[in-house]
């Protein structure tokens, strides 16, 4: 998940978890999902929360831009499933220490520059490489920063 989704997402979760006051309408005692009102029947003060964070990205970044619409576009297009396990990939993400977030970078790397084959044979070697050979591997292929 990019970090465009993630923001709409978490603008979202905390509109809807905090029952916070927005333009003025009384906070719920903690309004329940199902009470949230689909898109087309937010109130303008609620889009705006809610696109702001999007906004200010997309202008900050004009070099940015064509990747924040491909993202926005892949995201669209994959099922309910795809999402789910990007919403998981992004918890692991974020729970990683640098260490292991860096390793990740070059082992994913290498894998975009291979065959599904010779994924799966990359991803069986590093399962069974120790902590030390990872750190040699990663050093042989360094991530793209």
């Amino acid at each position: 998940m990019n970090a465009t989704t993630r923001s709409i997402l978490v603008a979202a979760v905390l509109l809807a978890a905090s029952g916070a006051t927005v333009a003025g309408e009384p906070a719920a005692a903690e309004p329940a999902r199902a009470q949230l009102p689909d898109w087309e029947h937010l109130s303008p003060a609620q889009r705006e929360v809610l696109l702001a964070p999007l906004r200010e990205r997309w202008n900050a970044n004009p070099g940015e831009r064509a990747r924040l619409m491909s993202h926005a576009q892949r995201w669209q297009s994959m099922t309910p499933e795809s999402r789910k396990r990007a919403h998981r990939g992004m918890h692991r993400w974020e729970k990683m220490d640098p260490e292991h977030r860096r390793e990740m970078r070059a082992l994913f790397g290498r894998m975009r520059q291979l065959s599904p084959g010779e994924r799966d044979a990359l991803r069986e070697q590093w399962r069974a490489m120790t902590p030390q050979q990872r750190r040699e591997w990663v050093e042989a292929n360094p991530p793209e920063d």
